[in-house]
């Protein structure tokens, strides 16, 4: 066959659709700095402020992050093999001590090392199928492998501030949103983002935008931990106020989302688990599953 051939019959050749681990481990990761480079955010820590902590900067989180590199892949990789949930579990308990051995005891990701864990094996169980990965595809395989095994743990009490505080005042918690499938990202921060960036604004506006839409509908147990019901409604109208009056597009929407920012502060409120929620839509965006990448601001 000659080279021209060769070539020709290679460009007739349907592309794999599959995603190897070592890709989609390496997008939570940068995901994971996306969502810390975000500033202003109300109450979370960013490159040049630690927000409502006073035990961690971004240089705590720097340190988390280097440490869980290798888990992403890990677990997209037992996905891929179809693995239990137990296996997941297992790798997820190893990642949270090596995080914490990293950090000296500060919880920096507990929350992400849950939600992008999960989301990296369905994509890496997703990419096995021959199909093209997507974000219903994505949601769909998280809820058929291991749907049942996430309501089974959501059951059980939980003994972790963010369990105690959603059993206290009846919210929905993390492991009850997983095993709906993570109804907030699929159906707030995806949509929130996919909009926003059919608006000419910069990609730190669309990020900003995102997580505020977010704040607004999530039931984040870390707000109720730390300010009670009050705490997390207030959070709650704050930023549906700020979407309502334009968001981060308008002329004074930064200077709007610095004043709320140093609002939560003086709250000592923290939004992590919408933080979260953020990351786990920049991983989605870094696989390509939302449109082309975003532009830097």
């Amino acid at each position: 066959m000659t080279r021209a051939l060769a070539t020709a019959h290679a460009a007739r050749r349907p592309r794999s659709t599959a995603l190897a681990p070592q890709a989609i481990g390496r997008a939570a990761t940068l995901a994971l700095y996306d969502e810390l480079a975000l500033s202003p955010k109300p109450g979370l820590v960013t490159l040049t402020d630690k927000g409502s902590h006073a035990d961690m900067d971004a240089h705590t989180f720097m340190r988390s992050l280097f440490a869980l590199r290798s888990y992403f892949v890990r677990i997209a990789t037992l996905g891929a093999e179809g693995a239990p949930f137990q296996a997941l579990q297992q790798c997820g308990i190893d990642a949270e001590a090596r995080m914490l051995a990293a950090t000296g005891g500060v919880n920096t990701h507990r929350g992400a090392i849950f939600m992008l864990g999960l989301l990296c094996a369905a994509a890496g169980a997703a990419s096995q199928s021959g199909r093209r990965l997507d974000p219903a595809l994505l949601r769909d395989t998280l809820r058929a492998r291991w749907g049942d095994a996430l309501d089974e743990r959501a059951r059980r009490a939980s003994t972790l501030p963010g369990g105690i505080a959603a059993r206290r005042y009846g919210l929905r918690s993390a492991c009850a949103e997983a095993a709906a499938g993570f109804p907030v990202l699929f159906e707030t921060a995806v949509p929130a983002m996919k909009a926003a960036r059919a608006r000419p604004m910069g990609r730190q506006h669309v990020l900003l935008d995102t997580l505020f839409n977010i704040m607004a509908v999530l039931e984040d147990s870390n707000l109720a931990h730390r300010g009670g019901m009050e705490g997390l409604r207030h959070a709650q109208r704050a930023a549906s106020g700020f979407l309502a009056a334009g968001g981060s597009s308008r002329a004074d929407g930064m200077a709007a989302a610095r004043t709320i920012a140093d609002d939560f502060v003086r709250r000592r409120l923290s939004p992590g688990g919408a933080a979260d929620t953020l990351a786990a839509a920049c991983w989605m965006q870094r696989l390509g599953l939302l449109g082309p990448a975003l532009s830097a601001p």
